[in-house]
């Protein structure tokens, strides 16, 4: 089966934003990984009556509950702000690769047509 160029430079744009939505979806994961230890951090640090501390290239120091808790707020928005963003490139990465597919199944489907 020989298809247009156009038909060919489509399966091959397919091919790129395809791989190009799941490099992005690996990268939210992480995010809502990051996210998720975020919220758990947080969760327990309001829980916490006692000292605490924060883990700096593998050494632990004593703290001020006050401090983590905003440092890890600010983290939690920045995390969220960027998975948003994430969300939003894969709508538009899902809208592309779905039109782009329609339009190579039509393609095909007319070149299944014309050889008959």
């Amino acid at each position: 089966m020989e298809f247009s160029k156009e038909t060919t430079s489509k399966i091959e744009d397919l091919q790129v934003l395809e791989k190009n939505l799941q490099n992005l979806l690996m990268e939210k994961q992480s995010f809502q990984v990051e996210l998720n230890e975020s919220n758990n951090a947080l969760e327990e640090l309001t829980k916490s009556s006692k000292e605490v501390y924060k883990i700096i290239g593998g050494v632990m120091i004593l703290s001020e509950k006050n401090n983590l808790i905003s440092e890890l707020n600010e983290k939690k928005k920045i995390l969220e702000l960027r998975f948003d963003s994430i969300e939003k490139q894969e709508k538009i990465f899902s809208e592309k690769v779905e039109k782009i597919r329609k339009e190579i199944d039509k393609e095909i489907s007319d070149y299944n047509e014309k050889s008959k």
